[in-house]
């Protein structure tokens, strides 16, 4: 990955794509025409609930190199996205101060699909979006903190959905080919249709739309284990309507299967012993596959609106990893397999009412969720992938309920308040096929209470106050296991769920001409920083403390002309655990917690046929011990894109992600492993998955 950070926000980040629309009709004499910009954000004043929240429009992933699916998720403001694995396995995400693992405290949903796995074989609310194609989004919808009544499971720290598009202008063709054995093939398109009997003026339209992609892309990586990457993806979507009122029905199909170069010990590397990017364990590695059918229905009038989702996933993850090398089996070596295979079924119903409350116009939105996993999930003992004993073997069975009540009252010209309020339940059925004094059920519940103002005295400007609860559940084995069946000794209990509570401040403004600006300071405590690890040998789970944080994010972004664009992002953290020397460790620096990020992009159209974008990505350094006495180095890295139209249906882009080659670090850890089976076990030694280095790609797509 480019270790990187695309914090983004705000509004009218223009295309400089300007059309002059029809000149008005309602006057004979109006001769004005109105102009419609593209944007790359949709945050203007007046839009959001909060200055942390906002929309991301799909242009800005056509104009910033990526080198991963997921680092599409980097627009949202702090948010790191990195890997510390192969490219098939879910990314590490970082946000507020949050080692986030691979999705605990951030919620990821795709067109209203939920993407985090409750009670995964490698991590809680495991979020692996490598299914995203980045072309064919058309927004994101993200949001910081705990203060939304609709947001439920993992959201602590923030949420993001992203939107596909309905339809396409023109069909595309792409091919890529880049360093590293990559290669990337995309072909996507859609066309509209009449279906049999269908009502023509149902939703205002004269037919509805098939929309289909399919994906397919290998990857070698710089890794002396190749990579070995292969990844095939598809996308069939049926809707109907616009945003006010439509429907759609969506299949996706996803496999994948890859090697993983994880993460080595950075004294081998500094010593010459290994390679920067060999490997200590060449059979690590995993696949994965998923189907997923979902359909949304919404419809919206003067008197309120109504939105329906449902969807059915089966998917599946199979893992094989080594973290320690020697440590707990020297005969063996102590890769493990980590596999699970779930059927999922949920949903969610929203019904607002646009009224009146004492004379001001108010609406209220009522919404019921559910979601159901059916989870078969279990942990073996593994040599060259092959398994010799099984750890754990567990069928869950765990369903979730939400059921939240919000209300917007607009009480003036200058003043808007939401209050809601959630409530969630869980209920987890588990039966252990290996210890059967870990088959047990357990259940939980919380209310949560939500509320922001928003103030609008001053032209271009607005204020916002936000607080509210949040929340994430733990892994149903960490909440009913009495044997740790790593260690056969007595299991550390755990809560299904563990509360947050988070509160911010913040403003907005566009008062300079083609700048926005927002600024917002931000705290954010959460009970508990307990997280399940499955990892062989290591133990059912780990008990943190409680921790705080607090922190500022700045967004700036500038359009000084109709050809430039400039942003400018910043966030600053400081988080610790709320008692100092807790966890039985010294300190109360919290491990793994990035305490600056920063993104600077200059995006350039209209040069002739050609457009560039590059970005300036920095990193700051974060502890890795709670002492504070061993560090992650900071990091920054150069990505740019140069794209020539070679003619209306033809462009050529080339990118180069790692512009100046500097060596960095996706993740490092502070960890006790073993390098041979007669080696010393080195206590606390430092881990670490190295960034990729300087490599280019080249593009060529075709419309049609």
């Amino acid at each position: 990955m480019s270790y990187n950070v695309a914090l983004a926000e705000p509004q009218s980040h223009n295309l400089v794509e300007v059309a002059q629309a029809q000149p008005i009709q309602d006057s004979p004499d109006a001769e004005l025409s109105a102009v419609i910009v593209n944007s790359h954000y949709d945050n203007a004043v007046g839009t959001s609930d909060a200055a942390s929240q906002g929309v991301i429009r799909g242009e800005l992933l056509q104009d910033i190199p990526l080198l991963r699916p997921g680092e599409a998720l980097e627009t949202v403001p702090g948010l790191v996205v990195t890997q510390h694995s192969g490219d098939g396995k879910a990314n590490q995400y970082f946000l507020r101060g949050y080692n986030l693992d691979h999705g605990t405290d951030f919620a990821l949903s795709v067109d209203g699909v939920p993407v985090n796995m409750p009670t995964n074989a490698h991590g809680q609310g495991y979020a692996e979006l490598n299914f995203l194609i980045p072309e064919l989004v058309d927004r994101i919808n993200y949001r910081k903190g705990p203060y939304f009544a609709d947001n439920g499971d993992f959201s602590s720290a923030g949420s993001a959905d992203s939107e596909y598009r309905k339809s396409l202008d023109y069909n595309i063709a792409s091919l890529t080919a880049g360093s590293y054995g990559h290669v990337r093939a995309l072909l996507a398109g859609s066309t509209t249709l009449k279906l049999p009997g269908q009502v023509d003026s149902i939703f205002g339209t004269t037919g509805s739309t098939v929309f289909g992609a399919f994906e397919y892309q290998h990857t070698d990586g710089p890794w002396t284990v190749k990579e070995n990457l292969n990844k095939y993806n598809g996308l069939l979507r049926l809707s109907n309507g616009d945003r006010a009122n439509g429907w759609s029905i969506d299949g996706i199909l996803y496999n994948a299967s890859w090697n993983a170069t994880d993460q080595v010990p950075l004294s081998l590397i500094q010593s010459g012993q290994l390679g920067r990017f060999s490997a200590l364990s060449p059979t690590d590695g995993g696949n994965t596959w998923r189907e997923i059918l979902s359909g949304e229905w919404h419809s919206s009038d003067d008197n309120g609106f109504t939105k329906a989702t449902a969807y059915a996933e089966h998917y599946n993850l199979q893992l094989w990893s080594d973290f320690t090398y020697f440590e707990f089996r020297p005969s063996t070596g102590d890769q493990f397999e980590q596999e699970e295979s779930r059927n999922i079924i949920g949903g969610q119903v929203v019904k607002g009412w646009n009224h009146n409350l004492f004379g001001n116009d108010s609406t209220t939105e009522l919404g019921v969720q559910l979601r159901h996993d059916n989870i078969n999930v279990s942990l073996q003992n593994t040599v060259s992938r092959v398994p010799f004993a099984m750890v754990s073997d567990d069928q869950v069975s765990e369903t979730t309920t939400g059921l939240f009540l919000q209300n917007t009252t607009t009480w003036n010209t200058w003043l808007r308040t939401l209050v809601g309020l959630r409530d969630d339940n869980i209920f987890m059925d588990m039966t252990s096929r290996t210890l059967a004094q870990n088959t047990g059920t357990a259940s939980g519940n919380q209310i949560s209470p939500k509320l922001s103002v928003i103030l609008d005295p001053w032209d271009k400007t607005e204020f916002f106050a936000d607080a509210g609860r949040g929340f994430h559940s733990n892994d149903a084995r960490g909440v009913i296991d009495k044997i740790d069946p790593t260690t056969d000794g007595p299991a550390g209990k755990v809560p299904s769920l563990v509360s947050s509570f988070g509160e911010e401040v913040g403003v907005r403004t566009e008062i300079i001409k083609g700048l926005q600006s927002s600024l917002a300071l931000w705290s954010l405590n959460s009970n508990s920083e307990l997280v399940y690890s499955a990892d062989s040998a290591i133990g059912s789970s780990e008990p943190k403390g409680a921790s705080k944080r607090y922190g500022v994010e700045w967004n700036n972004h500038w359009i000084p002309n109709n050809w430039l664009l400039l942003d400018a992002d910043l966030a600053w953290t400081h988080a610790r655990y709320a008692a100092m020397n807790d966890n039985g460790d010294i300190g109360n620096l919290i491990p793994n917690a990035v305490g600056k990020v920063g993104l600077f992009r200059a995006t350039l159209h209209n040069i002739g046929t050609w457009s560039a974008g590059t970005e300036l990505r920095y990193i700051g350094r974060s502890p890795l011990t709670q002492d504070g006495s061993r560090t992650a180095p900071s990091s920054i890295v150069t990505n740019v894109q140069v794209k020539d139209q070679i003619s209306p249906k033809v462009a050529l882009t080339i990118e180069a992600l790692n512009l100046f080659n500097r060596k960095y670090y996706d993740i490092a850890y502070a960890q006790d492993y073993q390098i041979t089976p007669t080696s010393a076990t080195v206590p606390s030694g430092i881990t670490v998955h190295p960034g990729e280095p300087l490599e280019f790609r080249v593009t060529l797509a075709l419309k049609f």
